[in-house]
């Protein structure tokens, strides 16, 4: 059983930056792709951003995040971050790792096989 752990979120100014970690136990996190995913309150899930088992490969992001947020991963400490830059309060929320144990990943949360309990960040403006 895939155990995932977010940590890093908190309250921040629009224009500041925080970087989420997310911590992967019971698996073998170096194979699978990993995402990010968030949901503001009254709205629907959605993806942020996403990594296959390789650090750097097969990344990708939302339109809404790209060019702000960085998606890397450790795979010796079983931990994958999101960086966030240059942030609005449009992208307050609560953000959610995932794991994707067939190395998909990509935008469809269905894709995902585990998900951590979540951690709020929000931005004031």
């Amino acid at each position: 059983q895939v155990q995932l752990v977010e940590s890093g979120g908190g309250l921040v100014q629009a224009g500041g930056s925080l970087r989420l970690s997310c911590a992967a136990s019971g698996g073998t996190f170096s194979t699978y792709a990993m995402g990010w995913f968030r949901q503001a309150p009254g709205k629907e899930r959605e993806f942020v951003a996403s990594t296959r088992w390789w650090s750097g490969g097969g990344t990708y992001y939302a339109d809404s995040v790209k060019g702000r947020f960085t998606i890397s991963r450790d795979n010796a400490k079983n931990t994958v971050y999101l960086q966030m830059n240059s942030l609005k309060p449009e992208d307050t929320a609560v953000y959610y790792c995932a794991a994707d144990v067939a190395n998909i990943g990509g935008v469809r949360s269905q894709n995902y096989d585990y998900w951590g309990q979540g951690t709020q960040v929000t931005v004031s403006s």
